[in-house]
């Protein structure tokens, strides 16, 4: 990646703007290891053991490295069971940045997931949504709610380089109300950067849109913000009449257009643990500060340590600042451009937090039952250490009314990378890996499941090799 020098207009190498202060040690391990190792987990890289890996690309969620100024927060955590300072810190630092009235802490995103479905959906709800997420999806059906899904048609196209796959087709939301009703949809879930689209953003001329539909149907949208500061960087890049607002401007326009949010710290507030709901709705969060003491804590830490609410709040200001998100887009495109360029079908274009392997042209010989994104990221453990993970016809789970597999138009292997965590010589590996994967392609076979768990399959299911 370059940047121009707008002084002497000459290209220099761009670099990442931190230095390494403290490093892990990586333990390497060989194939018959690694066949040894994934074996035991069943084909499944969630069940694999950290020691045994290499490169861990598994998720971003908890695994960024914090800075020196969030560790020095650390030690000033306040572990009072009630009123801890760190919540009022944190609460003010989110007041700020996102603009929400109220906050109530949970110990990560899924807490905050559970209560917003149980005080807005009632059984028979339709909730529309810009593509599902697997636990967001799940906590609206546990509350009764069916989810909808209402985002544009290109971001069900791998190929498809439209720029905002992130963004909700009015069509299909009006059409949806037009059929159930606008008193059975009690939100919209917003998601920023999608993630089982790839990563993709949703517009601001779409979230206006949105917003003017929904005032006109009383249908409040409750975001999903758990990457939204990398949503704000690429309107900040892609949409006329941004390019010279910063990313903290846009974040805020953008949740000023919203109602209420979940977050799942552990991903844009560079946090190992935590998250919360947000809102401006007096009595909903009444609610949220009521259902929070039987299900995370006290409403002033959540399920969360003083100490952590003290590191995510210094990890927003950090997060939000142009020079980390110009290093953290510009290390997924590094590797991402790297593929492109050896013909390694990847989902386009290339998003924030993760290179998506395209598995239906990657491995076309294997049908979508056998599990082939499954399969990818089962051999690429053991070809190299390299953990990733399946979003494909696993994380989709069941029909419920069917019980068949859903079969998804995408059948992705994510490439998750951490923020602050490896260099560019980690990405060239992981590109070199992957490059030899697809020239044996024809050699990799899918898999049976073996065993099914009842919620989030994708996590603990186990599968075999079919001979």
């Amino acid at each position: 990646m370059r940047r121009m020098d707008t002084q002497t207009h000459k290209k220099r190498t761009w670099a990442e703007p931190y230095k390494i202060k403290m490093v892990e040690l990586l333990r390497m391990t060989t194939r018959e290891e690694r066949l040894v190792a994934i074996r035991e987990a069943g084909y499944n890289t969630f069940l694999t053991r950290s020691r045994d890996v290499y490169i861990d690309l598994l998720t971003d969620s908890g695994t960024s490295a914090m800075s020196d100024r969030q560790w020095a927060g650390m030690m000033l955590g306040d572990e009072a069971y009630s009123g801890s300072e760190n919540f009022y810190h944190l609460e003010s630092v989110v007041r700020e940045y996102y603009g929400y009235k109220y906050l109530v802490p949970t110990h990560q995103g899924r807490g905050a997931e559970n209560l917003m479905s149980k005080i807005l959906i009632e059984k028979g709800d339709y909730v529309p949504g810009n593509m599902y997420f697997t636990t967001t999806r799940l906590h609206q059906e546990l509350a009764g709610g069916i989810f909808v899904d209402v985002i544009v048609d290109e971001a069900h196209e791998p190929e498809s380089t439209f720029q905002f796959k992130g963004n909700v087709d009015l069509r299909k939301l009006a059409a949806l109300v037009d059929e159930v009703g606008a008193n059975h949809v009690p939100y919209i879930s917003l998601e920023g950067n999608v993630n089982m689209a790839g990563g993709q953003p949703f517009s601001m001329a779409n979230l206006r849109e949105l917003r003017l539909y929904c005032d006109q149907h009383d249908i409040p949208i409750m975001l999903d913000a758990t990457r939204t500061i990398e949503n704000a960087w690429f309107i900040r890049e892609r949409e006329d009449g941004y390019a010279r607002k910063t990313v903290r401007e846009i974040l805020r326009e953008i949740c000023d257009m919203t109602d209420g949010c979940t977050m799942s710290a552990k991903k844009d507030a560079l946090v190992n643990i935590g998250g919360f709901f947000a809102c401006n709705d007096d009595e909903v969060y009444q609610k949220a500060q009521n259902l929070v003491v039987v299900y995370e804590g006290l409403h002033t830490y959540g399920g969360m340590a003083g100490r952590d609410m003290e590191a995510m709040a210094q990890g927003i200001r950090e997060a939000v600042t142009e020079e980390h998100m110009a290093a953290r887009i510009g290390q997924v495109r590094y590797l991402g451009q790297k593929l492109e360029a050896a013909g390694v079908p990847i989902v386009e274009p290339i998003g924030s937090h993760a290179i998506f392997l395209d598995v239906r042209r990657f491995l076309p010989h294997i049908d979508q039952d056998e599990y082939p994104a499954q399969a990818l990221a089962a051999e690429l453990f053991i070809e190299s250490g390299i953990r990733s993970m399946e979003r494909g016809n696993v994380s989709a789970g069941r029909d419920p009314v069917t019980g068949e597999n859903r079969r998804p138009r995408l059948e992705l292997v994510r490439l998750t990378i951490p923020r602050r965590v490896y260099t560019q010589a980690h990405m060239d590996v992981v590109a070199e890996c992957v490059i030899d994967l697809y020239q044996r392609r024809e050699q990799i076979r899918g898999l049976k499941m073996v065993y099914e768990p009842e919620y989030l399959r994708f996590f603990q299911a186990r599968f075999e090799p079919i001979a």
